[in-house]
């Protein structure tokens, strides 16, 4: 800028870098796409797996979307906010972490040319934004299939599905049914409402040892506990369960308490006061006559005895997400203060209570219960990290059943859908006018991306086979033709039995293209700058030097 004097002047200071227009715009593409490149070998049965090793030396193994862009750090701007849409991906859905990143990428991708051609961002965000309304359209009113929820084998079709392009795959109908038996046992129907909490009250224990063989879930808890006392009882048939949330001990005075002694007897008298307050305590415990007591806090020894005596077992200091779990189960109330304890908190709607040794470890077993609305999935396997990624492809698994549970409608998979909804965009993007009809087609060309990638990560020649699926699809009635992820040639979805959660598919479409419109919006990128250096010189961290892109 400069003044009237010809002297310049400064808006910003003069430390801060910024970049602006076009250059932004390429530079924020090249970044998405790099991200893309990252995770797109993890789509399909083919899929890779990545290693990533974290600054404390720990592995992930893993070929879930989410899980490897969570580990990598990154520098750039635009390929942060990349990162995050597969976290909204996992959070929303919990499935297509992969393919929308690598949607997102290439929908970016296809932008290039119409920046290049001085094409203005707003016009190709409005030709997005149709684009989209238009697929969301396809997805449910022409592609969706509905499914009844009693259908178990079609159901287990779909997990399936999600379950083959992981490592668990090799041991899908054991997964299917656990995903689809964790969800069934979480579900809540009340008044239309339905509320599927998989989070909160379907555990996953992980356990080593043991084969893949032996995972299950259980109809109730397991934890990770021993009784309190080695003399209480390990085993008992329909226990009557009491948990409470307040600690069976003494309670200390809050600040420094001073007493004085004058009589020998007064410290006798001291200690009996805090023997009646236990006393006070188990005696309401008692009378309500329970065979276990699970509380969150901790239980004083003098407790133990007089519980003992009344011949209760006691686990101490649950966790808080457990004791919740536990009351689901067995249908008990926690209750905060001893003295408030009625018949109708107490938990009767478990079959048994028993603690196994697992390895070297105790585990303590609620089991047998009646309806209950929580349960723990066992997972045994060789080794740890075996487990954890067992266990990030379980999530995905019961994540597919409970949005089916939640939507009951499908779409093929295999890429056939993109196909199909890539065919239907381009019928009408010749019902469009002016220049929009061009980033309207790009849209359309961008969603052959999830089946190429198939076809790649398989190792088959690419362009023969996109070009006479493209000609599968140019006739009608071929909508679920796509991609047979494990070798590559053209197949019919329906045969092969490769369904999705509409659910899914609608949002990785959202938010693929929501994204590529966030990142086209863009043309200025200002970085502040950091702490000054010990040279004088200042620190920018927004940019990426070549040093970084090298690491």
């Amino acid at each position: 800028m400069m003044s009237q004097s010809g002297a310049p002047i400064l808006v910003l200071n003069a430390n801060t870098k910024r970049k602006f227009g076009h250059k932004v715009q390429l530079e924020n593409i090249a970044a998405g796409k790099a991200i893309a490149d990252v995770v797109r070998t993890c789509i399909g049965p083919r899929a890779m797996l990545k290693m990533l090793m974290d600054p404390m030396g720990g592995i992930v193994m893993t070929n879930d979307g989410n899980a490897i862009l969570r580990e990598i750090t990154v520098q750039h701007p635009a390929a942060k906010s990349f990162i995050e849409i597969a976290r909204t991906q996992d959070e929303e859905v919990g499935d297509g972490t992969t393919s929308v990143v690598v949607l997102a990428g290439e929908i970016l991708g296809v932008a290039e040319q119409f920046l290049e051609q001085k094409l203005h961002p707003t016009v190709i965000i409005r030709a997005y934004r149709q684009a989209l309304e238009d697929m969301l359209d396809f997805l449910d009113k022409e592609y969706s299939t509905p499914l009844s929820l009693d259908d178990e084998p079609k159901l287990i079709e779909v997990i399936k599905s999600c379950v083959g392009t992981k490592f668990i795959g090799r041991w899908s109908d054991l997964a299917c049914s656990i995903a689809l038996n964790a969800v069934k046992t979480v579900s809540i129907r009340d008044e239309g409402r339905t509320e599927i909490d998989i989070k909160r009250y379907a555990k996953v224990e992980k356990v080593p040892g043991g084969a893949i063989e032996d995972s299950q879930v259980l109809n109730g808890i397991m934890l990770n506990k021993d009784v309190t006392h080695p003399k209480m009882r390990r085993f008992i048939k329909n226990p009557r369960i009491v948990l409470l949330d307040c600690s069976l001990e003494f309670k200390k005075g809050e600040s420094q308490t001073e007493v004085e002694i004058v009589k020998e007897t007064d410290f006798t008298r001291l200690l009996q006061i805090e023997e009646e307050y236990i006393q006070q305590i188990c005696s309401d415990i008692i009378a309500l006559k329970p065979d276990l007591v699970c509380t969150e806090k901790g239980v004083s020894d003098l407790a133990q005895h007089f519980l003992l005596k009344a011949n209760i077992s006691v686990l101490r200091r649950l966790r808080k997400s457990d004791n919740n779990r536990v009351a689901r189960a067995c249908n008990a109330t926690i209750v905060t203060r001893t003295d408030e304890l009625r018949e109708s908190h107490v938990g009767t709607g478990a079959g048994q209570f028993e603690i196994k040794k697992i390895g070297d470890e105790y585990f303590t077993f609620i089991t047998e219960c009646v309806n209950p609305k929580a349960c723990t999935i066992l997972l045994r396997g060789p080794s740890k990290d075996i487990l954890n990624e067992v266990e990030r492809n379980l999530q995905d698994a019961l994540h597919v059943a409970k949005n089916i549970m939640l939507n009951p409608k499908l779409v093929s998979g295999g890429g056939s859908i993109e196909m199909a909804i890539s065919q239907s965009l381009v019928k009408k993007s010749a019902e469009i006018a002016g220049v929009t009809q061009w980033p309207y087609k790009a849209v359309a060309q961008a969603l052959e991306v999830i089946p190429r990638t198939l076809l790649q990560n398989c190792g088959v020649s690419t362009i023969r086979t996109m070009t006479s699926l493209r000609a599968k699809h140019a006739v009608s009635g071929n909508a679920s033709w796509g991609i047979n992820g494990e070798t590559g040639e053209m197949a019919d979805m329906k045969d092969l039995k490769v369904w999705e959660p509409i659910v899914v598919k609608s949002q990785v479409y959202k938010t693929a293209i929501e994204t590529a419109i966030l990142l086209v919006r863009i043309d200025d990128i200002v970085s502040g700058t950091k702490k000054r250096g010990d040279d004088g010189q200042p620190k920018t961290s927004a940019q990426p030097t070549e040093e970084s892109m090298k690491e």
